[in-house]
């Protein structure tokens, strides 16, 4: 996700300039154009604004948005005018890049803007989906509403988040501390058991020399390889960031043997929990598809829906666009249009949601389940082979003297 610098005409003649994140240049542009707005230039930001209050500068966490939307959404359920409700929420905020947001958000819409208007000027800190929803909210007199549905999305997305980071930190945990003690080993006990044995002039078994020679191989090779790796790393995340590294990376993600379906069941959620939201909004099928495009995180799924957008815009169906995407499941398609024909889509795509939030959660504990034994027995294996290789001389000599 970038930053770009986008010089905009709108249908009214008026030029605007405004910053929005975007995955690449091209999606960018492609969905100004969608949206009617006629392109002059789009830059990449590479460094924030000069000034106090750029809107680039920070990010709001997760979870301080959440708390923020909640006091926010209590305050106008009770009532309080929007001006009030700002004042309020200042009040009680410790000194912050923040606060400062919130005043001069105060100031905008004490000057006549929308609140939706005052937000979208730190895109930031207020992402699209909740401008969107803002926006809506304010159109249909139901602005509580609107921050209640997605305060609730918020909720499940990053409930879904905390699931694959919890199930994946285990194994890479593992990961670590083997190649930690099998690094240890080969570096550092190897060598001095290989002393102890010079220095006693026996015959060592073949096993043992083996391993021997791969230690002497890794300690000689340490002081280039440890550079080299250092060097290809630096160069592998400079080429990830590129737009030809993002399209490698995105595809490789699909094609992996048994992630591969779990990223595209994780994309396939999020994209209709996300339209869900929108489309019960109030916003456009079309417009909620551009916006919940960018929640897939894959370049190529995020493609195969930009025609599926065009489909729709060209008269078709949400499922007959979806299903020629290629990447949808026929299960969920024909809930889909089964929500369609019965006036209930935005619902149906929560319950395709859920349903393939629940597919996530079995990969998940599934590859837990498998990871976890499978991991402590290679290390147990790759250990003791280690360890017993270094010992049998020991043993030999004892033999011997028996």
């Amino acid at each position: 996700m970038g930053t770009f610098r986008c010089k905009i005409g709108t249908a009214d003649g008026r030029i605007l300039e405004k910053d929005l994140d975007a995955t690449s240049k091209g999606i960018l542009k492609e969905s100004l154009e969608d949206q009617g707005f006629h392109v002059f230039r789009i830059q990449r930001r590479s460094l924030p604004l000069s000034g106090a209050l750029s809107s680039q500068q920070g990010r709001l966490s997760s979870s301080r948005f959440l708390s923020f939307n909640q006091e926010f959404l209590v305050l106008l359920r009770a009532g309080l005018p929007i001006l009030q409700v700002l004042d309020t929420i200042m009040e009680r905020m410790e000194s912050g890049r923040l606060l400062e947001i919130l005043r001069e958000i105060r100031n905008d819409v004490k000057g006549g803007s929308s609140i939706s208007e005052a937000f979208n000027r730190y895109p930031n800190f207020f992402p699209s989906l909740y401008i969107a929803s803002i926006r809506a909210g304010e159109r249909t007199g139901e602005l509580p509403v609107a921050i209640e549905r997605f305060i609730a999305y918020q909720k499940r997305v990053e409930a879904i988040k905390s699931k694959v980071r919890n199930a994946s930190f285990y194994p890479i945990l593992l990961s670590a501390a083997v190649i930690a003690v099998v690094l240890f080993l080969m570096l550092f006990v190897i060598p001095r058991f290989t002393q102890v044995y010079a220095d006693a002039q026996v015959q060592l078994p073949l096993m043992t020399r083996l391993l021997i020679t791969v230690s002497q191989g890794m300690g000689k090779a340490a002081p280039l390889v440890l550079p080299l790796l250092i060097l290809l790393a630096f160069v592998a995340r400079g080429f990830l960031r590129t737009e030809k590294g993002h399209w490698l990376r995105d595809r490789l993600k699909l094609v992996l043997p048994f992630f591969g379906q779990l990223f595209k069941d994780y994309a396939l959620l999020s994209f209709c929990r996300t339209l869900g939201t929108t489309l019960a909004s109030g916003i456009p099928v079309v417009q909620a598809m551009q916006m919940s495009r960018g929640t897939l995180n894959n370049r190529l799924l995020e493609e195969r829906l930009s025609l599926a957008v065009r489909r729709v815009q060209e008269g078709a169906s949400l499922s007959e666009a979806l299903e020629e995407t290629g990447f949808f499941p026929k299960l969920a398609l024909r809930m889909i249009g089964v929500g369609e024909t019965g006036g209930s889509l935005s619902s149906m795509l929560e319950d395709v949601a859920m349903y393939y939030e629940a597919e996530v959660e079995k990969r998940l504990d599934r590859l837990t389940t498998l990871i976890e034994p499978a991991m402590m027995m290679t290390m147990g294996l790759l250990i003791g082979a280690i360890v017993v290789a270094m010992y049998l001389p020991i043993f030999q000599l004892a033999g011997t003297a028996g």
